[in-house]
C-alpha cells in the first residue's frame, strides 16, 4: 500500500472516530436534556398514603361506657347511634365508615375521650409529604396528579391538588451538632373521584406525581 493510500485510510478512520464520538456526545446531551425536562415537569413523592380526616366521637359528659353498637369496618348513616355512655347516646356526625373502637365496655369515659372513630369516605385524599427543597415551591392548588397504589401495582389513578399544608410536619425543634439544616416536609393533598374508585381504602400506600405548571 502506498504512503498516500495509507494516509487517506488513516484520515478516514479518524473522521469516523470523531463522528462517532460526536454522535455519542450529542446523544448524551440530548439524554440529559430530556431527563431534566421530564423531571422539571413534575414533583415525585414516593411515600404517600390514601387517607381521610378521622372523626372522633366522644361523650359530652363523664360516664361509664355501657354499650357499643358498631364494629370496625361497619358503615353507618348520619346520626346513627354508635355507643352509650351513662345515659347519653353517642351518634355518628356524618355517614361514613367506622375505623376504630378503642374503648371497652365498663370503661370510664370523659368529654373529649374517643369512644368510636370514623371517617367520611368521600373525603379520602392521596396525601404525600414533599420536602421543602424538592419542588414544594412549584406545587400549586389545581395541579394535576397521577398516582399508583401498592395494592394495585402499576395501575394509574388521577387526582388534583386541593390542599397544601401551611405548616411543616416537624414534631418539634431538633438539635443537631452538625451545621446541616433540617429539611422540613409539608403535606400535599390531592382529591380523586371516590365514587369511581371504591377499591381505594384509607391507609393504603401510594406513590404520586404532581405535574407542575
Amino acid at each position: 500500500m502506498s504512503t498516500a493510500s495509507h494516509t487517506s485510510s488513516t484520515s478516514q478512520r479518524t473522521i469516523w472516530i470523531r463522528t462517532g464520538l460526536l454522535v455519542v456526545a450529542i446523544g448524551a446531551i440530548a439524554g440529559i436534556f430530556i431527563y431534566w425536562y421530564t423531571n422539571s415537569r413534575y414533583v415525585y413523592v414516593d411515600l404517600s398514603t390514601i387517607q381521610a380526616p378521622e372523626i372522633d366521637l366522644s361523650p359530652s359528659s363523664p360516664g361509664i361506657l355501657n354499650a357499643v353498637y358498631v364494629n370496625e369496618g361497619d358503615t353507618v348513616d348520619s346520626d346513627q347511634p354508635v355507643a352509650r355512655v351513662g345515659n347519653e347516646i353517642i351518634k355518628s356526625k356524618v355517614a361514613g365508615l367506622i375505623v376504630s373502637v378503642p374503648q371497652t365496655i365498663g370503661a370510664q369515659m370523659n368529654p373529649g375521650q374517643t369512644v368510636v372513630a370514623m371517617i367520611d369516605p368521600t373525603q379520602l385524599r392521596v396525601v404525600g409529604e414533599v420536602d421543602e427543597n424538592k419542588g414544594l415551591d412549584r406545587v400549586k392548588v389545581g395541579d394535576p396528579v397521577t398516582f399508583t397504589v401498592d395494592a394495585f401495582g402499576s395501575q394509574q389513578f388521577t387526582a388534583v391538588v386541593d390542599e397544601i399544608a401551611p405548616i411543616a410536619n416537624s414534631a418539634g425543634v431538633v438539635f443537631n451538632i452538625s451545621n446541616q439544616r433540617q429539611v422540613q416536609q409539608f403535606d400535599v393533598k390531592a382529591r380523586f373521584d371516590t365514587s369511581a374508585h371504591p377499591e381505594l381504602k384509607s391507609g393504603m400506600s401510594a406513590r404520586m406525581w404532581i405535574y407542575t405548571r
